[in-house]
C-alpha cells in the first residue's frame, strides 16, 4: 500500500453511504476493507490489504480480500490494473491516468495523462468505440 502510515482513514458511516450509493451492501467486512481504501489514492494488491487488516486484529478471509475488491471494481468503486500476469493492482484513483510499475520493488505509482502523448492510434472497425487507454510503463533499477 502507498503511504499505509500515512494514510486518511474515511469514517465508517462514509464508507456504509458510498457502498449503498454504488449498490453494494456494507458488511461489516466489506466496511472494515472500505475504511482502508477509500481515504486516499493509492495502489494496493489483496495480499498487502489482507496484511493490513490482519495487523489490525479483524477477522476477514483471503477469499473475502479478494472477492471484496473484485466486487469494488465492478461497482466502479476501484480500478484494476494489471502489470503483469501474476500482478494485480486495485487503484482508488478514479481520475483517467496511465502507471510507472518498478518491477524491482513492486511500487506502482500515477502518470498524468497531459504526460504521455499518444500521437496515432489504429483505425477501429465501425462498429466500434473507443473506451480508454491504459499504459503501464515498467521500469527497473540499474544493476550496477
Amino acid at each position: 500500500m502507498e503511504h499505509a502510515d500515512d494514510q486518511a482513514k474515511l469514517e465508517r458511516h462514509a464508507v456504509t453511504d458510498l457502498l449503498r450509493a454504488h449498490g453494494v451492501t456494507p458488511t461489516q467486512q466489506r466496511v472494515e476493507i472500505g475504511c482502508l481504501l477509500f481515504g486516499c489514492h493509492q495502489h494496493v494488491c489483496a495480499d498487502q490489504l489482507l496484511v493490513k487488516l490482519g495487523d489490525q486484529a479483524h477477522s476477514v478471509s483471503k477469499a473475502t480480500v479478494y472477492n471484496t475488491l473484485s466486487l469494488f471494481a465492478r461497482k466502479g468503486l476501484l480500478r484494476e490494473v494489471v502489470v503483469d500476469s501474476n500482478k494485480m493492482f486495485f487503484d482508488t484513483n478514479l481520475n483517467p491516468h496511465h502507471h510507472l510499475y518498478h518491477s524491482k520493488t513492486g511500487w506502482l505509482e500515477d502518470i498524468d495523462l497531459i504526460d504521455i502523448d499518444i500521437s496515432r492510434l489504429p483505425s477501429l472497425p465501425e462498429n466500434l468505440d473507443l473506451d480508454g487507454i491504459d499504459i503501464i510503463v515498467r521500469v527497473k533499477a540499474d544493476t550496477q
